[in-house]
C-alpha cells in the first residue's frame, strides 16, 4: 500500500532484531511531512491497520484435551454424586469443628 512511498520500510522486508531508531523513526517522519493529505491519510490508515492485526490476535481455541490432569486424584474413578457428598459431609463436619473450638 505505501510501499512505494517508504522502499526502505517495506512490509515484505524483515528489520533485524535491533529496535527502530530514533534517527530512522525521525528520517520517516520528514518523509511523511512532504506527502500530500490523501497520501498522509492512506499512511495512516495503513498503520492503524498494522496495529490492529498485531494487537487483536485471535485467541486460540481451547482443545478439551488440554484439560486432562487438572482434576485433582481423589475426583477420579469415583461417582460425582458420592464425591459431592462426601466432600460436602466433610465440609460440614470441618465448619462444625470449628464453631466448637472457637467457644
Amino acid at each position: 500500500m505505501v510501499d512505494y512511498l517508504f522502499p526502505e520500510c517495506s512490509a515484505n522486508k524483515t528489520i533485524s532484531n535491533s529496535l527502530m531508531t530514533n534517527k530512522t523513526l525521525q528520517d520517516l517522519l520528514e518523509q511523511a511531512e512532504h506527502l500530500t493529505v490523501e497520501e498522509q491519510l492512506s499512511l495512516i490508515a495503513h498503520l492503524v491497520e498494522k496495529v490492529k492485526q498485531a494487537t487483536t490476535a485471535p485467541k486460540p481455541k481451547r482443545k478439551w484435551s488440554e484439560l486432562r490432569g487438572l482434576v485433582t486424584e481423589p475426583a477420579l474413578g469415583e461417582d460425582a454424586q458420592t464425591w459431592i457428598s462426601r466432600t460436602r459431609r466433610e465440609a460440614d463436619s470441618h465448619r462444625a469443628s470449628q464453631v466448637s473450638q472457637s467457644r
